[in-house]
This record gives C-alpha cells, structure tokens and sequence, in this order.
C-alpha cells in the first residue's frame, strides 16, 4: 500500500472532537483525610535540622551535658567551701573528707600511708583534732584545699582555652579567607608565612614569649593567640577556595559587590559549620597547651592556679599522697574528653553530606 492509498483510508476515520471540560470533572480536596502529607519528609530550617541531629548523637549530648556541669561546678564550686583558693590553713596534707558520706566508711580522712615496715592506716584529721573540719578533695601539703583550688583552677583553663579560642578563630578565619579569595601572588606570599609560622615549634614560641612578658592569664593567652590559629586558617582556605567560583559568588561580583563583602557576607555564612566544629576541636587543644605550660613552669605564677599547675604540684607527691593529683586530672580530662564529643556531634550535624545514621 502506497502513501497515497494510506492517505485516502485515514481521510475517511472521522475526527473525534475536541473535549471541553467542565466543573464536575473536578473534585475539591478539603485537606483534612484526602490530603496525606508524609511526615518523616516534611520540610525543617537548617537549624532545626541541626538541632536534630545533634539531639540524637548520644555522645555529643553526654559531652555537652558534662561540660554545662562542669563550668558550672568551676563558677559555683569554689563558693561551696569556706576556704579561698590561696588561703593555708593547719590541715596540711589531709585526705578527702565529706560530711554524712564520711559515716559510710568512705571519705572519712583515713589514707594509707607507707612506712619502713609496711602501710598503716593514719587519720590526720583526728591526729590534728580537726573533728570540725572538712576538705572534699583533701588539703594540699600547704594546707590548701584542693576543692576550692580545683574548681578555680578549672575556671582560669576555661576562661584562657576560650578566649584564645575565640580570637585565634576570628585571625585564622580572616587570614585563611583573604588568601585563598585573591588567589595569585597574594595567596602564595601569605601561605608561605604560615610555612614559616608552623615550622617554628610553639613551645619555643611560648617560652621566649613567657620570658619577655610577665606571666599571667593575658600572657599565656596572647602565647596561644600567636600560635594556635594556623589550623583555623588553612580549613577556612580550602573552604573559599571551593566556594569562591559558585554562581551565587559570581552573581555579587557582577552586580559590583566588594571583594570584602562577598568574603564576610556571601561567603563566611556558607562555612560555618567547619569553622564552629574547628573551635570545638581547638578548645579543647588549647586546654592541653595551658596545662603543659604551667606543668613545665611556664604557666600560671603563684598564688593562682590551673589545672596544670595543680598537676605539676600533685605530681611531686603522688607516690605519698595520690589523692592530691586524681581531681585535677579528672577534671581536665572530662574538660577535653566532652569538648571532643561536642566537635564531633556537631561535625555530623552541620555537614549535610553525612547521613543520619
């Protein structure tokens, strides 16, 4: 059959007619049991998405919660007890004792105390005839309580972890995001700063630092300041670097944005999350710093004191006395140990990339 023959038989099918519709082809869904709307897929704010994920990352939560009571023993702790941090008493080298839980057999001021012919059990409490007195963590061999000086010293590792933090993340962060937006010889002369800044070691840094200033809270965190925020500047870097040829960028630059604008307005918005999680990961970094330092001398003078410095003076009579040194090197721990928790939490919650699991 040819074309033309073809062309004759569909000439004699009869169109069909152009349909109209009309309103009873419709039915109007009132949203109440027609409409079902799937709840596990409803859309959230980032933030709210943030929030849930976090909530749900055991670890993160227990290091949260562990840090909230921790600075909160380290503002309230010191006020708990009658004796000042700095204030040296008769009771020295005492054991912990608690009021009610001394009654179990616990707590009660006996230690174990070595001798020439073996161990025997001393109780300098009553040897001293101090029925009325209490020392949580014991008293130290100046007659300090370690209670009190634990808790502030807790507090002073915080307060310099940060604030050095804080401003090492506001200098790393510019740094990183200025060099990697200009690109070009800008870049390679700053980057090659920072090849020289991290290849000088920081304990030398902080030490000469140490011995031409006085030491003290702001030293120490000025020593941090100039060393710890080459990490903050090299994430912030490899994050412009990969965010500044995006179109949202490109769109800013063609409608005469400023190249500062586009660096702390259009970009830094869109790297937050790995900047927030590096200053989780650096507090807890800047703690370890602060106490190596004044474990080494370096640090906190007397009569103020750190967690470090509380490690270096139980440390010289651990074999005697070990009760002195477990709470400041508890606390420290939980202190990093939480910090890392949190970083990590939030490093799944802000990445979007990583699937719930």
């Amino acid at each position: 059959m040819d074309i033309a023959e073809k062309a004759v038989m569909n000439a004699d099918i009869p169109l069909e007619e152009e349909y109209i519709p009309v309103n009873s082809d419709f039915v109007l869904k009132d949203g109440n049991n027609d409409i079902e709307i799937d709840a596990n897929f409803a859309s959230q704010s980032f933030l709210k998405e943030v929030k849930s994920k976090f909530l749900h990352n055991k670890g993160a939560v227990t290091g949260f919660v562990f840090v909230i009571l921790l600075t909160v023993l380290a503002v309230v702790g010191p006020f708990m007890s009658k004796y000042s941090f700095s204030e040296q008493t008769t009771g020295r080298n005492l054991a912990p004792r608690i009021p009610i839980i001394e009654n179990l057999g616990i707590f009660d001021g006996s230690e174990r105390v070595a001798t020439t012919t073996g161990s025997k059990t001393v109780n300098g409490y009553a040897a001293n005839k101090l029925y009325d007195t209490f020392f949580y963590f014991g008293s130290d061999k100046y007659g300090r309580d370690i209670w009190t000086r634990t808790w502030t010293g807790a507090r002073v590792s915080l307060l310099i972890a940060v604030a050095a933090t804080l401003i090492d993340m506001m200098i790393g962060m510019s740094y990183g995001l200025i060099s990697g937006y200009f690109g070009g010889k800008i870049d390679m002369v700053m980057q090659r700063f920072v090849e020289i800044a991290n290849g000088i070691p920081r304990l030398v840094i902080v030490t000469l630092l140490l011995l031409i200033l006085k030491p003290g809270i702001l030293t120490i965190i000025f020593a941090l300041m100039l060393t710890e925020w080459i990490g903050m500047s090299r994430i912030a870097r490899a994050e412009i670097l990969k965010l500044k040829e995006q179109e949202f960028v490109f769109a800013s630059r063609t409608l005469d944005a400023g190249p500062f604008f586009i660096i702390f307005k259009e970009i830094l918005p869109n790297i937050i999350g790995p900047v927030i999680t590096q200053v989780m990961f650096s507090i807890p970094t800047a703690i370890f710093t602060e106490a190596f330092l004044s474990f080494v001398g370096l640090g906190i003078p007397v009569p103020q004191c750190s967690l470090g410095s509380l490690i270096s003076e139980g440390y010289n009579s651990f074999t005697t006395h070990p009760y002195q040194i477990i709470p400041p090197v508890i606390v420290m721990a939980l202190l990093m140990f939480s910090f890392n928790l949190i970083a990590d939490g939030l490093r799944e919650a802000l990445d979007p990339k990583i699937k719930e699991r």
